[in-house]
């Protein structure tokens, strides 16, 4: 059989990843955008066997291995050598089951260590601050300044990601008990509490500033855009850094940052780890555990400034 030119993933190959995808979409339900990176580091290795004269059929693990040292190689870094080890673990189980692979050589492959980096969050006063200053804008009504207030509210109440928060509906808000149903990665709902500062935000928003932006379109969404649609996440983000930016001293951030400190705040007001594992829609309790370490660094810093021996 006639050796492919380098560059070009033979049909077969393509094929399965096109089947891996329809996996990916239809059995996991996951996210376009998240199909697409999957589909993306599973074409670098079957790039990396057809310009290698090998097949699917007798990928091993010692060949899993050859290709992630030419990745790390090629300079990436630990963080991308990580996803591409995850996505290529999950083509490596589906083609075991689907039976494409006798046996799973993944399962076996390691991924590099990444080095964990602390997330920036604001302290309670700074954050207190930012939704003062969102507030502040609010006193003439204007219906933008209105909502980029409930936004801003809602996110560090509830510490939805940006995407929930855009795929937010006026039916999602349970109003009598002070919940929201979000639809998180994966297809997974969840109801998440808010707090009373949240629950004023959003009333004015959808009593006075929602109806001046309603157009026709996205009639059935939470939060709008200046022409009516449902809003975009890339202005959430900027409504989020410069809300946070008019506070001093505090962390350049954007939603997710909120997010941070939202989890870092429940968790040293008392909340325990589970919970705050549901609130934040983690599929595994180890992503939530980052936030303890947080909060560790925030009393060895606190300990450091006031401890005579410290």
């Amino acid at each position: 059989m006639d050796q492919p030119a380098p560059g070009s993933l033979p049909e077969h190959l393509a094929a399965h990843r096109e089947s891996f995808a329809a996996h990916l979409r239809s059995v996991r339900g996951l996210s376009l955008h998240t199909v697409r990176a999957y589909c993306g580091d599973v074409t670098i290795l079957l790039q990396y066997l057809a310009d290698s004269g090998r097949d699917l059929a007798g990928l091993d693990l010692s060949t899993l291995r050859g290709w992630l040292g030419a990745q790390h190689r090629s300079g990436h870094q630990r963080s991308t050598l990580a996803r591409r080890v995850a996505a290529v673990r999950a083509f490596t189980a589906w083609a075991t089951r689907t039976g494409v692979l006798d046996s799973d050589p993944g399962v076996r492959l390691v991924a590099p260590r990444l080095r964990r980096t602390l997330p920036a969050v604001l302290h309670p006063e700074q954050a207190a601050a930012a939704l003062e200053a969102a507030h502040r804008g609010t006193c003439e009504a204007d219906p933008i300044a209105l909502r980029d207030h409930a936004m801003v509210e809602l996110l560090y109440a509830t510490g939805i990601r940006v995407a929930e928060l855009c795929g937010l509906d006026l039916g999602d808000l349970d109003q009598q008990r002070r919940l929201v149903r979000v639809l998180g990665k994966g297809a997974k709902e969840r109801a998440v509490p808010y707090g009373l500062p949240a629950e004023r935000a959003l009333l004015r928003w959808v009593d006075q500033g929602r109806p001046a932006l309603t157009q026709g379109r996205s009639a059935g969404a939470l939060f709008l855009g200046a022409r009516g649609g449902r809003v975009d996440p890339r202005i959430v983000r900027t409504v989020v850094h410069d809300t946070v930016g008019t506070v001093p001293g505090a962390a350049d951030m954007g939603p997710h940052g909120l997010r941070h400190s939202a989890a870092t705040h429940l968790l040293e007001g008392g909340a325990d780890l589970r919970t705050v594992q549901e609130l934040l829609g983690h599929a595994t309790l180890a992503t939530t555990q980052l936030y303890t370490h947080v909060t560790v660094e925030r009393l060895k810093a606190i300990h450091d400034r006031s401890h005579p021996r410290s």
